[in-house]
């Protein structure tokens, strides 16, 4: 009897990993990419949901006005237990604003219903007067040229909020979050392992060949695809690892200890009232667009007298615009300001990561998402394929795994192993899962042998 050789029970041991990782991972994965498909063309199917509320067409002749007067339209539109959170100003002529409205926070204390009087517009006449029995987010959209409200919208209703949802937890909340963490964790078990299942060795090709059919034909398709797709795929995974709930705090872990955290705003920053009133929003918006030109921005006002207006990019498409300001209330100096060259090298690559990954960085970005997602879905589709064809009838199907062949583990891939469990707390337990039930299969084999 010919014992196998060290390469040959390596590959099994890689090719039984690849197997496992594989079943955890691929119904997840189907539904991500197919939730995500949907997700890839958010921006035109809300072109056309709330195009109406979104858009405007400019009178002839006829010039913006004043923000004030458009943010105080948009206060008389909510109850007044809510406060303004945000106001993005229109980019462009065509642009309607927005304010954004939330439950009043801790930090503005015994001033939050006063945001707009302390950014210079007083609230409309009865507001005061309105019960404030709902308190969810919302945004009101106003006209810039009449400060006509358009309509307003309930953040959670609006469809980008739904398809993430749907997409990253199933609409279940928190409690399928973990679930799709731990299909996550597997997919990168998957993708490393599958790489090294393809890598070219002299009785085997690295590109598919013609006339090949049957599983053959289907193994070929599915490693060279799967490989091919490999950086797209390790992108979207450690991408979507970065916010999951126990890696993310994980990896945010790694990053403050790395000194690679994004440069925050100092606690102790306050205004300290002249004598004169703070600046109004047209006041804000202008000191805003004479630092940060041609940049659209979301403003923040101030809470109380000593508040601070806040200031950071809006412009999604463009990570390189991203910036971040805090002006003294009163004569708008600069008390803080971080753009892109003071972003750590991790801050660099989650604000170009995470918008690539929801398909934020222009039509380009939306192709090529469409494109992996569909060579995610073949390659899924094309292992189980391989699996069916495999698998006799009667028997688990598992890949074989040769005698020895968990002691010819690579160092490499042993720490590189405790580093993703290190790392990902959901892959580590699952792993002891796997390693207790491959002791029962293994157990169970030895005992069908015959004497």
């Amino acid at each position: 009897m010919n014992t196998p050789t060290l390469a040959a029970r390596r590959r099994s041991l890689f090719w039984r990993i690849h197997f496992w990782a594989a079943l955890i991972a691929s119904p997840f994965v189907l539904v991500a990419t197919l939730t995500g498909m949907l997700y890839i063309f958010t921006p035109q199917i809300e072109a056309y949901l709330y195009g109406h509320l979104e858009r405007v067409t400019p009178p002839s002749g006829a010039a913006m006005l004043p923000l004030d007067a458009m943010v105080l339209a948009a206060r008389g539109a909510v109850p007044a237990g809510l406060e303004i959170q945000s106001v993005l100003p229109p980019a462009g002529p065509r642009d309607a604003l927005k304010v954004g409205f939330g439950p009043p926070s801790r930090v503005a204390g015994e001033h939050a219903n006063h945001a707009p009087a302390a950014a210079g517009a007083a609230a409309p006449a009865g507001a005061a007067a309105r019960p404030a029995t709902d308190l969810a987010k919302r945004t009101v959209f106003v006209d810039p040229y009449s400060a006509r409200v358009l309509g307003t919208q309930v953040d959670q209703d609006r469809f980008s909020e739904w398809a993430r949802r749907l997409h990253s937890r199933l609409l279940q909340g928190e409690a399928l979050r973990w679930m799709i963490e731990l299909a996550a964790s597997w997919m990168l078990v998957m993708l490393l392992t599958g790489v090294y299942l393809w890598w070219p060795q002299s009785n085997q090709p690295a590109l598919p060949r013609a006339g090949v059919r049957g599983r053959q034909g289907w193994r070929q398709w599915h490693a060279f695809l799967g490989v091919a797709l490999g950086v797209l795929s390790l992108a979207m995974v450690l991408t979507g690892i970065t916010w999951s709930k126990y890696a993310g705090n994980q990896v945010r872990a790694v990053r403050d200890w790395a000194g690679q955290a994004s440069p925050q705003v100092p606690p102790h920053l306050h205004s300290m009232p002249t004598g004169g009133p703070q600046l109004n929003y047209q006041q804000a918006w202008q000191r805003v667009q004479a630092l940060v030109p041609g940049v659209p921005v979301a403003l923040t006002p101030p809470r109380g007298p000593h508040g601070l207006w806040r200031a950071a990019s809006a412009d999604r498409p463009h990570p390189g615009n991203r910036f971040e300001l805090v002006l003294n209330a009163y004569d708008g100096s600069v008390l803080y300001r971080a753009g892109w060259e003071r972003q750590t090298a991790f801050g660099k690559a989650t604000a170009v990561g995470i918008p690539f990954h929801r398909g934020e960085l222009g039509l380009w970005n939306q192709a090529l998402l469409l494109v992996f997602a569909a060579g995610v879905l073949f390659s899924t589709v094309s292992g189980w394929v391989m699996f069916f064809k495999r698998r006799r009838a009667g028997q688990l199907g598992l890949p074989k795994l040769l005698p020895g062949a968990w002691h010819t583990a690579p160092p490499w891939a042993v720490v590189l192993g405790i580093g993703l469990c290190v790392l990902m707390p959901l892959l580590a337990l699952s792993t002891l899962v796997l390693l207790a039930l491959e002791i029962v299969l293994g157990r169970a084999r030895l005992r069908a042998q015959p004497a």
